[in-house]
């Protein structure tokens, strides 16, 4: 090798950038309630009060912390809503919480709060409960009130390549 001293510090350049990369992105904790979600689709099925069906739903908990969600029931027959948009973080008791906002088309035409609580079950699966909220249109959604439009439970299971 012609140049050693260079070929020495180009190693040791490698390596501080590997340690640096590292440091500044320790692995989370599997005990970590983010680590369990972060950055996961999960296929769901939505009960009301009842126990009855009421939808299927695609869950994505993106890694910077927004939440995404598409319903079966959006497009109707009997209600036609937007797909969900909000965020979703961690709660004192180490749940995980989401809220999202959609919007109800004509002729109800007003915008709903989706208020979300998540658990991994053992085998990776996932449950909660979404508590549904409408608004007026012009009303914030995000200033407490609203219509208490109903509680539903979900189960659902991590959407994977094979």
């Amino acid at each position: 090798m012609k140049h050693p001293r260079f070929s020495t510090a180009l190693s040791a350049s490698a390596l501080f950038a590997c340690l640096s990369f590292v440091a500044l992105c320790p692995p989370k904790a599997a005990a970590d309630p983010e680590c369990l979600f972060r950055g996961a689709t999960y296929i769901t099925t939505v009960t009301d009060s009842t126990g009855a069906f009421a939808d299927r739903d695609v869950i994505t908990v993106n890694a910077d912390q927004t939440l995404s969600v598409v319903s079966s029931g959006q497009g109707g027959p009997t209600f036609f809503f937007s797909s969900e948009l909000g965020t979703w973080g961690v709660s004192s008791n180490g749940t995980l919480v989401g809220r999202t906002i959609d919007f109800d088309y004509p002729p109800n035409a007003d915008v709903a709060r989706l208020d979300y609580t998540f658990k991994v079950e053992s085998d990776g699966s996932i449950s909660g409960t979404i508590t549904l909220y409408t608004f007026p249109l012009t009303a914030n959604p995000l200033d407490g009130g609203g219509t208490l439009f109903g509680k539903f439970n979900f189960t659902g299971y991590k959407v994977t390549l094979p």
